[in-house]
């Protein structure tokens, strides 16, 4: 059984407010299905907890809108920005990397956590962002 869906990981109250159609192209939707089938879905099997997606895929506009960097993958469907009731970020990332789980990018971003998957190029890069900048941890 899966617990997440395309239109959750498009689904944005920012677009919703400002009128931003959020629509993935087809490419982005299997990008979104790679996230959910390789990353989403495994790490709540795991963890046993539902986990909340606070932003999944972005068009441009609404990339922009929020203030998202420029190559963000998100605007590719390949990362989602997520949080776990009862759980901190530092302890999420640290059972995510210790999961066997695959990723390409695990983002330290404060409140929550950031996750990419990028099909056969993934780099199990962990990051943290600390003042408008991004460090390697």
């Amino acid at each position: 059984m899966l617990n997440f869906s395309i239109s959750e990981l498009c689904y944005s109250d920012i677009a919703k407010k400002y009128g931003i159609k959020n629509i993935p192209s087809i490419s982005e939707c299997d990008n979104l299905l790679n996230l959910i089938f390789y990353v989403l879905q495994p790490l709540r099997d795991k963890l046993g907890k539902p986990i909340i997606i606070n932003s999944g895929y972005r068009c441009k506009a609404l990339n922009c809108k929020v203030g998202g960097v420029a190559n963000s993958q998100h605007l590719l469907g390949q990362a989602a920005d997520i949080r776990v009731n009862g759980c901190n970020v530092n302890t999420l990332i640290d059972f995510i990397k210790t999961s066997g789980i695959e990723y390409d990018q695990l983002i330290n971003e404060g409140s929550w956590v950031h996750i990419s998957y990028n099909k056969n190029f993934n780099r199990k890069e962990n990051l943290k962002y600390i003042n408008g900048k991004y460090f390697k941890v």
